[in-house]
């Protein structure tokens, strides 16, 4: 339950305030921390105190004691020393170490549960029964939110955004793979839209201050209810993938701002072939020369208006539509047009789309 190294380093705190040397033992009388590297008797002593029925014990030169997770035994406790102010001290150190089995193992169930909350493992009555157990509100306003650098998650990244968090705080950090950390977030503001970019911008500006580069963050819509976490996490996860594609620039992305991104990143992808098919027949928006391109762009961005359009390009209107003419006869689409501008607009999201598929050789 608790790491090697969490132990070493609390018995290594109560010999420095102690100053008494202390060993803990597993069950079956292997060291697994120890403040000194004396030799003797007391590993067989160890196995023998494990059978017995009591929790302490003096042998020798030695305290024992037992340490318990659930009232089984765990682990236990050897104090170097004898008489009455050594059973003291030993005393206290088992308090303590018993204290941390105690939050380690709530933190890991929490953990656990979140886990499993996440992925839809866990039946309604479950979700219920566990979070009145571990004392977590069933009713409260969260979101999901994912933290993903572009070159995987650094192995310190977990620990980090928890830090962002205060402590007592009714969040909960985890991660459910090895690339991303997840958040599940309880909204306390009444303006949740600005609470989340608030700390999703935070989260991105702690991360990259300590060297990890670009780091995106996407959160899901808010549920009123912890039954709907996992559904808010799979659109976190899709307003992430969603946003590598379509919005590459942005660090921080809402499912809510997908809009149709959302639609074409569901779409088969023998379905968007047809469709590329069917707008440019055997051409692809590849093919096109970077003027055509920057043009398309640009008159998209300026919601299909010649004279803006060809002011910010610095070319004579009659040139814009010369090179809108030129697209019509190749596509048959006229960008001056709605319709035929949406249809454009989509195809050429789709071949974004297929574009990001096809690295990751679907």
């Amino acid at each position: 339950m608790i790491s090697n190294q969490i132990l070493q380093n609390t018995i290594e705190g109560l010999k420095a305030i102690s100053r008494v040397d202390f060993i803990v033992m597993d069950t079956d009388g292997n060291e697994v921390a120890a403040t000194t590297s004396e030799e003797d008797d007391y590993k067989a002593a160890t196995r023998d105190f494990v059978k017995s029925p009591a929790d302490s014990q003096e042998f020798s030169r030695y305290q024992f004691f037992k340490i318990y997770d659930e009232q089984i035994t765990e682990y236990i406790l050897v104090v170097i020393g004898s008489g009455e102010d050594s059973y003291m001290v030993g005393k206290m150190a088992a308090f303590q170490l018993q204290g941390l089995m105690v939050a380690y193992k709530e933190r890991f169930d929490k953990d656990n549960f979140i886990k499993n909350l996440l992925l839809d493992n866990l039946l309604l009555v479950d979700i219920y029964s566990r979070s009145k157990k571990l004392h977590i509100p069933t009713e409260a306003k969260r979101t999901v939110m994912i933290v993903e650098p572009s070159g995987g998650k650094e192995s310190n990244m977990l620990e980090l955004v928890r830090s962002f968090f205060a402590a007592g705080s009714r969040d909960f950090i985890t991660a459910v793979d090895e690339n991303s950390v997840v958040i599940v977030k309880e909204i306390q503001e009444a303006d949740s839209k600005a609470e989340l970019e608030k700390t999703a911008l935070g989260i991105k500006g702690l991360l990259e201050k300590e060297g990890i580069s670009r780091v995106h963050v996407a959160y899901g819509n808010i549920v009123n209810e912890i039954k709907e976490v996992s559904r808010s996490y799979k659109e976190a996860k899709m307003a992430m993938d969603v946003g590598k594609i379509f919005f590459e620039e942005r660090g921080v992305i809402a499912y809510s701002e997908l809009g149709i991104g959302r639609l074409i990143y569901q779409l088969p992808i023998p379905l968007c072939k047809m469709f590329i098919g069917e707008i440019f027949g055997g051409k692809s928006p590849d093919d096109f020369d970077e003027e055509t391109i920057t043009t398309i762009h640009k008159f998209f961005e300026n919601s299909l208006n010649v004279s803006e359009t060809s002011r910010q390009l610095f070319i004579h209107r009659n040139t814009l539509v010369y090179r809108l003419d030129k697209l019509q006869k190749s596509t048959g689409l006229d960008l001056r047009g709605f319709e035929d501008a949406i249809t454009f607009k989509i195809a050429l999201m789709v071949v974004k789309y297929m574009k990001y598929m096809e690295s990751f050789d679907y």
